[in-house]
């Protein structure tokens, strides 16, 4: 049994959520999102609560269950809160700032490195050495992090690069003479 998927999904307030079939959608403050759950898994509207449950009681079905649940459970909390990471750069002249509906990264190359932002996210420098990164879709957050991330990864020896701001760097000790 999953521990997760046997809770029902409140609908918070200000959201209209509505099931058809097995697509799950949601409407609020921030916009809309749609979620389209896998056959394996039943979804039922009941009394102002998300419900899933499996079809059967296949291990495949009861898999997808609780991973449906949460995905419905981010959904409604993207259409009324949103979703949020930041980003932390170390380095002596490492830098981001905004340029016009793109992110410019200084991390230590011979060039710029620019940074494209898809539909539907908001890149923040409050900082030059901070990234904030917001939108509804937690997914796209997450994926959109890792990618800034990934042009300059924090190193163990000096911990400069691009690194989240929860993140700790395990550091290593350098040569001895």
């Amino acid at each position: 049994m999953s521990r997760i998927g046997k809770k029902p999904v409140p609908v918070p307030q200000g959201v209209t959520a509505s099931v058809d079939g097995q697509t799950v959608t949601a409407k609020g403050p921030k916009g809309e999102l749609k979620f389209v759950v896998n056959d394996e898994v039943v979804v039922k509207m009941q009394e102002g609560e998300i419900k899933v449950d499996p079809r059967n009681e296949t291990k495949d079905a009861r898999s997808k269950w609780g991973m449906s649940r949460t995905q419905i459970e981010n959904i409604l909390t993207g259409v009324s809160q949103g979703f949020s990471k930041s980003l932390e750069i170390n380095g002596v002249g490492y830098r981001a700032a905004m340029q016009g509906k793109n992110l410019q990264l200084s991390l230590g190359f011979s060039h710029e490195v620019v940074y494209q932002v898809p539909e539907g996210i908001t890149v923040a420098t409050p900082k030059p050495t901070e990234i904030t990164v917001t939108g509804i879709d937690k997914q796209q957050v997450g994926q959109v992090a890792a990618e800034i991330r990934k042009y300059r990864g924090p190193e163990p020896y000096k911990g400069k690069g691009v690194k989240y701001a929860t993140e700790t760097i395990f550091r290593k000790e350098g040569k001895k003479k």
